[in-house]
């Protein structure tokens, strides 16, 4: 007897189809999977003998044939249990063929039958929906994950192996998955942090305003416990919030990635902050079947870097590419995986390497040289990529026990809307959504300065050693600046607030 089952495997972000083809000949009693099957699928076979027999059901005594068509892409995972069992069963005859391939179908087993959550929920259900099939049998545990797709697409959510050979033989019939998606994403998106926390810091907070309004990168550079983390933990809190398309890109990362953690929608802009001995691959994705970095798992949200100068030179250089881009490219044998990337990087670190150079309550140790080698560690290339560098002095004794509370990040993020909507109409037909991703030819357009900004603009390239490098950094950021006064042009004064968001060009000048 045949038969087969429709599934999913997973291939970057997406999900592509596969077909779980089921042969029950005369033979030798046993179980093969051909079809490129990793380790976990391979596995499956015990997993799905045991779940038949503890559901009750007679495993048949024949030789088993698995095929996972197309038979020439890996496939991982442990979501082809319920598809190969289902198989099995329909090829013995216990369920009937006709509605198996109407639908896509996707679990882990348990060995006492029940069907246990996997990754890729939601690629999977919007596969269903582009692929025109009835819709998606997968754990209950991820039912409301799948069901943010919406109609037409059915989710349908099943507890164990028993239910879904009712539900395929006509015996049951489950009822789909809905989610309110207003009242989700609205439930979803709040934030534990606020900007009113923050005691003292007005210059820094203003200078991460700039760069939430632009999206600009930022490098804050302070001695320890002057609270660059503190303030970059609430940089999502005043960026702008996400859309219904930005949160189902996000949540397909987390959803590949398996960190969904019972969520239905990544509906609050990520905040990552990998560990500085971190490798390439944990950074930007990779492994044999690449799965998703820390940089596309902060795709639409902020990825912060402590101690940027700790990490490890290679690391920081494959950063390149995302900032760049917004994506990062993987190249395997088996194919190549690009991944969404558009972040906005935060980066730390100390001004020296004992961290006090800039304390007035603390003598630095450090010579000239062991500044300059700590610095160095950045690459100038990287570092055209920051568009603020911002100094974070240590916080007085006054500034800490003020019982005034600061600004709340609704009040800053509804200036950093403002500015945002300037931009997105700005450039509504150049494919750009702020000034930080301007190339040239709009810089040249769009960062008109009057006459005193020009000539504030010559001083500080030829007199206060700014890198000539320095130069559509201090315009971009000019004019967002601008937009935050909502100005048409650029005036001197945005110039050299700008100007005095390059500490690290001055110092290298």
């Amino acid at each position: 007897m045949l038969a087969s089952t429709l599934s999913t495997a997973l291939f970057g972000v997406d999900a592509y189809p596969v077909e779980v083809e089921i042969d029950l000949s005369s033979g030798l009693p046993g179980l093969k999977t051909v079809g490129l099957a990793e380790g976990a699928v391979r596995e499956a076979q015990e997993r799905v003998k045991s779940a038949i027999k503890n559901s009750g059901f007679e495993f048949p005594n024949r030789k088993i044939t698995i095929n996972l068509a197309p038979a020439d892409t890996r496939k991982e995972g442990s979501g082809f249990d319920l598809p190969i069992a289902l198989g099995i069963l329909a090829a013995s005859g216990v369920i009937k063929a006709d509605r198996l391939r109407q639908y896509l179908v996707v679990g882990e087993l348990a060995l006492d039958g029940r069907v246990k959550s996997i990754r890729g929920a939601l690629p999977t259900a919007l596969l269903a929906r582009a692929g025109g099939y009835s819709g998606v049998v997968l754990p209950q545990e991820n039912a409301q994950e799948a069901a943010v797709v919406g109609e037409p697409t059915s989710v349908l959510a099943v507890n164990n192996l028993s239910e879904a050979v009712e539900f395929f033989d006509g015996l049951r019939e489950l009822q789909p998955t809905q989610v309110k998606l207003t009242q989700l994403f609205e439930s979803a998106a709040l934030y534990d942090l606020d900007f009113n926390e923050v005691r003292g810091q007005e210059q820094a907070k203003r200078a991460i305003e700039v760069a939430a309004a632009g999206g600009h990168n930022v490098l804050m550079i302070g001695p320890p416990g002057a609270g660059k983390t503190m303030l970059a933990k609430r940089i999502p809190t005043i960026l702008p919030a996400m859309t219904f398309e930005e949160s189902i890109e996000t949540t397909k990362v987390h959803s590949v990635a398996g960190l969904m953690d019972g969520r239905a929608l990544i509906a609050t802009r990520p905040f990552r902050a990998p560990h500085h001995t971190i490798s390439d691959a944990g950074l930007v994705g990779g492994g044999p079947l690449p799965r998703p970095g820390e940089v596309s798992l902060a795709h639409h949200g902020v990825l912060f870097l402590d101690e940027l100068p700790e990490f490890r030179k290679n690391v920081l250089e494959v950063l390149r590419q995302p900032l760049e881009e917004s994506r990062i490219t993987i190249a395997r044998v088996m194919g190549t995986v690009t991944f969404p990337a558009n972040v906005m990087l935060v980066a730390a670190m100390n001004p020296c390497p004992c961290g006090f150079y800039t304390d007035r309550q603390h003598e630095c140790t450090c010579t000239p040289i062991m500044i300059q080698r700590y610095r160095s560690r950045i690459s100038g290339p990287l570092l055209d990529r920051i568009d603020i560098h911002i100094e974070v002095p240590a916080v007085r004794y006054k500034e800490l026990t003020d019982r005034r509370e600061g600004e709340s990040s609704a009040a800053i993020r509804e200036r950093v809307d403002a500015a945002r909507r300037v931009q997105v109409q700005r450039f509504a037909e150049r494919g750009l959504f702020c000034n930080a991703q301007m190339r040239a030819r709009e810089v040249r357009e769009f960062c008109q300065v009057d006459r005193a900004g020009e000539r504030l603009l010559e001083l500080a390239i030829n007199r206060l050693g700014l890198s000539a490098r320095a130069y559509a950094r201090i315009l971009k950021v000019a004019r967002t600046i601008a937009d935050l006064d909502s100005a048409s042009q650029i005036e001197a004064h945005h110039v050299s607030e700008a100007i005095q968001y390059r500490s690290l060009d001055r110092a290298h000048g």
